[in-house]
């Protein structure tokens, strides 16, 4: 049922009739959240009261659901504030859904660092961008570690913000570093915005992209030396089986270099989990490499290509190889340097007559 044809049940003298742009999108919102969360997310809103929850019957169809949400916020006068704040609750929660960018801010040569004031921040932010574009919906929430989530909705000279494609900003204060999500031709408007309100001189991407919006933060953060707590893998289920005839002169034989391997591979990637990242890129801009007499490329131009590994979890799945016997330790450095250079998207080019990577560079 769509929000135009929902009942009513705010009070008949009340005089306020919720826009209908803005009940769907409670509506849909809603539909999103895992049955089981419902009511936790909505008492995390305080948007509703505590009467107004309990009359909210969990158990029938979530459509259904949906409906009596939006009837109660009907009641209560909800705008596209309110709304936009449920889904922030909504996206906090689920964040992994989303591929976040790293960005790092910069002073100028000899600037200190100002002392942060989140008032002045939210009222600087949104005076530089609504200067610049009139159609923009801005909300802020505050999460731990001194978070500060921004959730911007855009629209044009001529049309209303489209709530269904917001941008996220994760900024935290007293550092230079932000993560922003699902922008593309709104970059500089948003750029200019963050530098004007942190008081900081320039911004730059710095090539580091993953849904783990947690891991990103352990690699900035220079956290990633640590046990990492942003991934749990399942333990792997213990099975019967019968016990084989092993030679143990074999044992003996690997005994060395299994330490060999364990050792160099704890050396590269240390005790604790790696952050979680979903994929790294190589661009090679590469001069071909084969015997001359082959004539396989009578043109000295650099061989293009693009390669990239993806996993569920590829730091982890890249430290399981040596001592899996798939590859030999210690793994390249243009794979294993992610943390520590805090990028996944690399360039790779000759230089004078080396090959180099990016990433090895400052």
């Amino acid at each position: 049922m769509s929000a135009r044809g929902r009942r009513r049940r705010g009070a008949p003298d009340s005089g306020f009739t919720m826009d209908e742009t803005v009940a769907e999108y409670i509506r849909r919102t809603v539909l999103k959240i895992p049955r089981h969360e419902i009511m936790e997310m909505l008492t995390t809103w305080d948007f509703l009261s505590k009467t107004q929850l309990q009359t909210i019957n969990v158990h029938q169809i979530k459509e259904s659901i949906s409906q009596e949400v939006v009837e109660l916020c009907e009641e209560n006068s909800a705008s596209i504030k309110q709304a936009a704040i449920l889904d922030m609750i909504y996206n906090h929660t689920y964040r992994n859904k989303k591929i976040w960018t790293v960005y790092q801010m910069t002073k100028a040569a000899g600037e200190e660092t100002d002392s942060f004031n989140l008032a002045d921040f939210k009222y600087n932010f949104k005076r530089s961008l609504r200067s610049a574009l009139k159609n923009v919906t801005i909300n802020f929430r505050e999460y731990e570690d001194n978070a500060t989530w921004i959730r911007i909705a855009w629209g044009t000279q001529y049309t209303k913000p489209n709530q269904y494609k917001a941008t996220y900003v994760v900024y935290h204060s007293q550092t230079p570093y932000v993560f922003i999500s699902s922008l593309r031709n709104r970059i500089p408007l948003l750029c200019q915005a963050l530098v004007h309100a942190s008081n900081y001189h320039d911004i730059h991407e710095m090539e580091l992209r993953s849904r783990c919006l947690d891991s990103l933060k352990d690699i900035v953060f220079k956290r990633y030396c640590q046990t990492f707590q942003t991934y749990h893998p399942r333990p792997l289920q213990e099975r019967n089986v019968a016990p084989e005839k092993v030679d143990l002169r074999i044992i003996q034989e690997n005994k060395k270099e299994k330490e060999r391997i364990q050792s160099v591979n704890q050396e590269v990637f240390g005790e604790g989990l790696q952050p979680k990242i979903e994929f790294a890129q190589y661009k090679l801009e590469t001069m071909f490499k084969g015997e001359p007499e082959m004539d396989i490329l009578t043109e000295k131009e650099p061989f293009r290509c693009v390669v990239k590994f993806s996993s569920p979890h590829l730091l982890e799945a890249l430290k399981s190889l040596a001592p899996a016997g798939m590859a030999d330790a210690p793994i390249s450095p243009l794979l294993t340097c992610i943390p520590q250079k805090a990028r996944n998207y690399f360039k790779i080019k000759e230089r004078k007559g080396i090959l180099s990577a990016s990433c090895l560079g400052p």
